[in-house]
């Protein structure tokens, strides 16, 4: 997948634009579309996005959540066959822009043939431009109308990234599941942190979060596998980086992944309130998982954050939360089994 960093001349495509955060299911219904106009017209399929989004943009303390960073978006876009990713840096002088100015790099720049488009997309400078504008420009523009969910009554009821962040801060997995057309996960690159949770035997690894704030806060049972460099599952990879060949982690739900307790929010127990954190403990496995990436599924949501009055009781609310997603574990694991033909 190509995107705005590489200097190169694009081939004629289809294009769709917009921040396509989460990749949900009317995201994808967008995707399908521009797959089928490009084969249709013998062009390339692209999508441009923007880093940051506008809102961050505009009012970084007040942004929505971020379903998927840069990262996860990009792999999502790739699994659902974009040929082309334009990253559109939204700064200063892109906001400037106007509607013309505009239309004039989509044909001039990026070689747009035709567009695909939500019926309610607007562009330019106060949002001056819209489908009519880019159709009087001379380029063809097919408009998605909004998707709505099957899976209500409520037929007016759309999919969007805002829904599914509801779902998600209501701690409704399943629910946010149905929406995406996958499970929820974060992916990120295990690095340092103050390690509050090996003095109470808790060790945890603190993922990156390469976001301003999740869209999930709270105590939840996951589970994780190790990725190489290219996103890619390696096998038992995060059992074979144990210590102790004796104890290598717990299975989780997944293959090649180990079950683990998470910590998602700002830890108001502690210091450094206002830092979002995403923190997961591994039953049963010591490991160095410093700079390694994992794939962080949320399988189950326990409760919210909680404070605690002293690092004592901290210890005891873990413990306790540990031993509530084990149990939960082990009934999930009774029900796989149950499930399997004999």
């Amino acid at each position: 997948m190509q995107d705005d960093t590489c200097p190169i001349a694009l081939a004629p495509c289809v294009l769709t634009i917009g921040n396509f955060d989460g990749v949900h299911l009317g995201h994808q219904a967008m995707l399908a579309q521009v797959r089928e106009l490009a084969d249709e017209r013998k062009l390339g399929s692209a999508v441009m996005i923007f880093e940051p989004q506008p809102r961050e943009f505009f009012s970084p303390e007040t942004a929505p959540a971020r379903l998927t960073n840069l990262t996860e978006k990009q792999a999502l876009l790739k699994e659902h066959g974009v040929e082309t990713l334009i990253v559109a840096s939204f700064d200063a002088s892109f906001r400037a822009l106007s509607a013309q100015a505009f239309a004039d790099i989509l044909v001039n720049d990026l070689n747009v043939k035709a567009l695909v488009l939500g019926d309610d997309f607007r562009f330019g400078h106060d949002r001056t431009g819209d489908s009519q504008f880019l159709r009087d420009y001379g380029l063809h523009v097919t408009n998605l109308h909004t998707v709505t969910d099957v899976n209500t009554t409520d037929t007016a009821t759309r999919i969007s990234s805002t829904r599914v962040r509801d779902l998600l801060l209501a701690g409704d997995i399943s629910a946010a599941n149905a929406l995406l057309g996958r499970d929820y996960a974060i992916s990120g690159t295990v690095v340092g942190g103050d390690k509050i949770g090996r003095t109470m035997d808790f060790p945890t690894a603190n993922v990156d979060l390469a976001r301003l704030k999740p869209a999930l806060h709270g105590i939840f049972a996951v589970d994780v596998v190790l990725l190489d460099t290219d996103g890619q599952i390696i096998p038992n990879g995060l059992a074979d980086l144990a210590d102790n060949k004796s104890q290598v982690g717990l299975s989780g739900l997944r293959p090649h992944s180990l079950f683990g307790t998470a910590n998602i929010g700002t830890r108001p127990s502690v210091t450094k309130e206002k830092e979002w954190r995403l923190e997961v403990h591994f039953p049963e496995l010591k490991a160095n998982l410093y700079d390694k990436k994992l794939h962080v599924r949320f399988l189950h949501f326990l409760h919210g954050e909680r404070r605690y009055d002293s690092l004592e009781a901290l210890k005891d609310g873990i413990q306790n939360d540990i031993k509530e997603l084990l149990a939960w574990r082990i009934q999930q694991l009774d029900s796989m089994t149950a499930k399997k033909p004999q």
